[in-house]
């Protein structure tokens, strides 16, 4: 009797928990040589007598319309019982169905053959899935529980890695859509390697044609990244099932990208290992695994909750994509990864594409986190002038964090433990955050005037900070080559390619993309003389004239040259200058291990 009861529980438990999973799919690739995969899925308990069931137009970590129904067709619906039904298209994103008996069976074909954090790619090498390119789903069920199960290709030696909760074999669950959607997944023959960190592991899981050599090589600077992260911080945070993956494909037939997700990141490349990879690929490792904290718990309001209808805008993107560009590097050179003079020379590129941008006349970090569904891999046919208008907030915050984190060290004081307090304040209480809320953290820090000053001059303005001090008090040099020639735009086999500068020489001499420079002042361009050659010829203030072709048309104009605004950064002692005792200490302190 006792056993019989206890049998009896067990289906009465069982039948309990497959009751609250409201939407079930089943995924399958025999036709992967081909791109295609065949999924069909259950929606259950539906209350509506008109069910929508639709794809997503957006994907978690991507702010632009993506309109992933586009690979979709061969779709088929019936009731539970079988029955077809007849189903409208409101729009281009969803159908719409009646006559159900609360539940509706949905069958599609998708191809898929992009492979990287926002798209998903099926050929024989791996099944790589983004969830929301991949799966329908029905609005009406979107805090219901959800289940997958994957029929790998056993003949390719296929296996599961996904943030998702196992369940058996390989079907895995997820306690509501925002879960579901957000758990990117890689199937394939991967390598993997774990470690564990105060209670939770870490998974490295790669796939790649590479040897297990190189992946052990690798997973020690992915271990290095990892701890060094935790450093600033603190701790790791509260990873759902104790488990977090880096999802990583270096093969020839993905795109280079870095997707982070809760408990997860995508981050493909076609660099392997063994060409550039094993030093180029682990700052895309560093860059994602710091959104771990910072934007995946450290959460701006404006993206809560994530809006699968609809382009998602935040004005914190300077903040959670730009600090953590900020970090990217300087968890490399605190890990050992890269060298504290590289890490510095380095600065440079960040650093002159910012000062020097025309953009900041346009929009501050706030507005041009803005722009994010209109450049975050967002795609369109109309010409943009980006160049002379836009700066990216991964640039525009990471050069802030730099200036933030330099100003706060000549109090004493520097950026970790203000990323800290905000981490304690809005991540780790999963309180999303908004601008003001880090403007008053950065008050209680470091004092009101120091706060708002900071916050007034460049984040609500687009003032920038004077770096040469800054530098100079850990023992860095700013300078600039004041006999360098500068013009404005970049110039390729004799043709400009791209919109000129504002206020450049280019620009002010009446200059446009595509124009054809035919001569400098007395120098005619060949496949002898090139214009950068040409260039050396002029100094600063020098005006010449300039011959050109514009639409078959010969015009002439004339220019007058600059000084090269861009700047260098190195190291006191790559000039030849020797830091004070102060000054190499500051820059230690700064850029030197904190495990």
């Amino acid at each position: 009797m006792k056993k019989g009861l206890f049998l009896a529980i067990l289906v009465v438990l069982s039948f309990q928990i497959n009751a609250q999973i409201s939407s079930t799919y089943e995924v399958s690739f025999e036709n992967a040589v081909h791109h295609e995969t065949e999924i069909k899925a259950i929606f259950t308990n539906l209350k509506n007598k008109e069910v929508e069931f639709r794809m997503s137009r957006t994907s978690p970590g991507r702010y632009a319309l993506h309109e992933f129904v586009k690979n979709v067709y061969n779709v088929k619906v019936t009731d539970g019982n079988g029955k077809v039904l007849n189903a409208t298209r409101p729009d281009p994103y969803s159908w719409k169905v009646s006559g159900h008996n609360g539940t509706i069976k949905v069958s599609y074909t998708l191809f898929a053959n992009h492979g990287d954090g926002t798209y998903s790619q099926v050929d024989e090498t791996h099944a790589h899935l983004n969830m929301p390119a991949t799966f329908m789903y029905v609005p009406e069920l979107k805090d219901k529980e959800m289940q997958v199960t994957f029929n790998v290709r056993e003949d390719l030696n296929w296996k599961v890695a996904t943030q998702l909760k196992h369940v058996k074999d390989n079907t895995f669950y997820a306690k509501d859509l925002q879960y579901f959607m957000d758990s990117p997944t890689e199937i394939s023959n991967y390598g993997l390697r774990t470690f564990d960190v105060d209670g939770q592991s870490v998974h490295l899981v790669l796939h790649h044609n590479g040897t297990d050599a190189e992946l052990d090589q690798y997973f020690e600077s992915v271990k290095k990244v990892v701890l060094e992260q935790k450093a600033v911080f603190g701790e790791l945070p509260k990873f759902d099932y104790g488990n977090y993956y880096f999802l990583a494909c270096y093969i020839p037939n993905v795109s280079g990208d870095g997707m982070e997700h809760r408990n997860s990141t995508v981050i493909p490349s076609t660099r392997s290992l063994a060409n550039g990879g094993m030093e180029r690929n682990i700052g895309t490792v560093s860059h994602e695994f710091f959104h771990a904290w910072n934007v995946e718990r450290i959460r701006p309001k404006s993206l809560e909750p994530f809006d699968f209808e609809a382009a998602d805008m935040s004005g914190e993107l300077w903040f959670a994509e730009g600090f953590t560009s900020y970090y990217t590097g300087l968890i490399l050179c605190r890990a050992g990864l890269n060298t504290q003079e590289d890490y510095i020379k380095g600065l440079a590129g960040t650093f002159n594409y910012v000062w020097n941008s025309p953009g900041r006349n346009f929009f501050n970090p706030i507005e041009m986190s803005y722009q994010a569904p209109f450049v975050d891999a967002a795609r369109s046919v109309d010409e943009v002038n980006r160049g002379n208008t836009f700066i990216s907030y991964y640039s525009y915050g990471s050069a802030l964090g730099l200036a933030l984190d330099l100003a706060l060290r000549e109090k004493g004081l520097n950026l970790d433990d203000y990323m800290k307090l905000v981490w304690t304040t809005f991540g780790k209480t999963e309180n999303p955050y908004t601008i003001e809320g880090l403007q008053k953290a950065l008050i209680k820090y470091a004092g009101a005037d120091f706060g708002n000053d900071f916050f007034n001059k460049y984040i609500y303005k687009s003032e920038m900070p004077d770096m040469k001090p800054l530098f100079e008090s850990v023992g860095v040099s700013l300078t600039k080559d004041a006999d360098k020639v500068w013009f404005g735009s970049f110039v390729r086999d004799g043709k400009i390619s791209g919109y000129p500068t504002i206020g450049s020489p280019a620009y002010k001499a009446g200059l446009d993309n595509e124009d054809t420079i035919k001569s400098v002042g007395d120098f005619v361009l060949s496949d002898s003389l090139s214009f950068n050659d040409a260039l050396k010829n002029f100094k600063p203030n020098d005006k010449t004239k300039i011959v050109f072709e514009r639409f078959g048309e010969e015009k002439e104009t004339e220019v007058t040259f600059m000084p090269d605004p861009s700047y260098s950064i190195s190291v006191f002692e790559a000039n030849g200058l020797v830091p004070t005792e102060a000054q190499k200490a500051n820059r230690d302190v700064w850029l030197s291990s904190k495990n």
